[in-house]
């Protein structure tokens, strides 16, 4: 049985892109280096040949974990949501106990970055915020402890 892949439109938009430029582009460029290096005489001491194999198993590794990652998605647009309450793809304002107010978007494991504001629906921040409304107030466990936020907005937008 397969782990469901919740991810967003734009998510799915990055891993197919990443797939098609490994599969594509740096593969068959790999191979004809290999190939080249391997014609080169002795093997072991080759280094172009040695380092291009190790890239290409990095790469082969990577090329069936997008594949995976890919056929188990879900895509959810947050466009299409219409919910009150907070769920995939929401974006999501708080304020934290010392007035900092922050905003982040609750997208798919492989599309979360912290830098933009996209948290994981697996982060405890986001397991926190599911299922709640605007106006609630939420205790999150964070590294310093547990803190209260309260949520002052909620609004389902594209991911971009």
């Amino acid at each position: 049985m397969h782990n469901k892949n919740y991810i967003t439109p734009q998510g799915l938009r990055t891993l197919v892109d990443e797939l098609k430029t490994l599969k594509f582009d740096e593969r068959p460029k790999l191979t004809e280096t290999i190939a080249w290096a391997a014609g080169n005489g002795d093997r072991s001491e080759n280094g172009d040949y040695i380092y291009g194999k190790k890239r290409l198993r990095e790469i082969d590794k990577r090329i069936r974990f997008l594949s995976k990652r890919i056929e188990n998605a879900e895509v959810i647009n947050p466009t299409e949501t219409n919910a009150e309450d907070i769920r995939f793809g929401a974006t999501v304002t708080i304020l934290d106990e010392e007035d900092n107010k922050r905003t982040y978007t609750i997208v798919g494991v492989d599309e979360a970055d912290i830098s933009l504001g996209r948290i994981s629906w697996k982060a405890p921040l986001a397991k926190a915020l599911l299922r709640k409304k605007e106006g609630d107030f939420v205790t999150v466990r964070m590294p310093k402890g547990d803190q209260d936020v309260e949520i002052l907005n909620v609004k389902y937008i594209e991911v971009p």
